[in-house]
């Protein structure tokens, strides 16, 4: 038996009323492996399956089992730092994040079970990882940033402060957030709703990308949704809305749309300085 096959069967019997009460030490056991597998990158809840942003997929029984650690345990009180909270999970047990050269400041970095980080990773405090999230080698996490539930960060990215990677449970078969390899988030983004960034697209600070937003790629000349495209910078601009004209909106109503150009080399070059901060 695999651990995939572990875990479909343990969701088909959860899907025919197991309960958290119902569950065996060897429940338990299966659980537990996953978890581990997660912590460990052997499993993610989303994979790539072509050369384009756009062909990320969920591996749905990836899904499945971080679902299950919600459904088949008890909320129970845990501690802290001193602190007792309630949850179904305790926090990430971070021992080997040292010896891989990962470093968490103190004080309110969080990382729940089930999350991956790499080697070389930064998280500042206060910031926020939660379960089935993927961080790749070298990602920057700054302060006050969160990254949702099976968000899948690439390798060298670096993420502003006050930026929020959203996450994704339900249901299994939508792919999360996605922000590829070389990847830079201004201060104040918001990626949501399976958004997916292109590697080595700069993003302006305070830009909101979600498939509700259009993205107007200036590079191909064409209007995109849910996706920002290899190699682009891009930012917020106001738009005309549909009802620009209504007599209740004195001087028009705008919305806002992602604009995306090609990457100057200035740009480029802003982008290396801060690298000097992680050597």
């Amino acid at each position: 038996m695999t651990l995939e096959s572990d875990v479909s069967d343990l969701w088909d019997r959860y899907q025919g009323g197991l309960t958290a009460a119902d569950a065996t030490a060897e429940d338990a056991a299966v659980i537990d492996e996953f978890l581990s597998a997660l912590e460990a990158g052997e499993v993610r809840a989303a994979e790539k399956t072509g050369d384009d942003v756009t062909t990320w997929e969920a591996n749905e029984w990836v899904k499945r089992g971080i679902l299950l650690n919600f459904g088949l345990r008890e909320t129970e009180p845990r501690e802290h730092g001193g602190v007792t909270y309630y949850d179904v999970l305790p926090l990430r047990d971070t021992a080997d994040l040292g010896e891989r050269g990962t470093r968490n400041t103190p004080d309110g970095t969080v990382i729940r079970r089930g999350a991956y980080l790499g080697s070389d990773c930064i998280m500042m405090s206060p910031s926020f990882v939660n379960m089935g999230a993927h961080v790749g080698d070298g990602t920057l996490v700054d302060s006050c940033d969160t990254v949702g539930s099976c968000a899948q960060l690439g390798e060298n990215v670096k993420l502003g402060a006050n930026t929020l990677i959203g996450g994704v449970l339900e249901p299994v078969e939508d792919a999360p957030v996605v922000v590829e390899d070389g990847v830079s988030l201004g201060a104040g983004c918001r990626v949501t709703s399976g958004f997916r960034v292109g590697e080595n697209s700069i993003v302006g600070e305070n830009t909101l990308l979600t498939p509700r937003i259009p993205v107007y790629d200036l590079v191909e000349e064409e209007v995109l949704y849910g996706h920002l495209p290899a190699d682009r910078r891009a930012f917020t601009r106001m738009v005309e809305s549909s009802v620009g004209d209504h007599d209740l909106f004195e001087g028009g109503a705008y919305k806002p749309a992602v604009v995306a150009t090609h990457v100057e080399e200035d740009t480029l070059e802003a982008t290396r300085r801060e690298d000097a901060l992680r050597e």
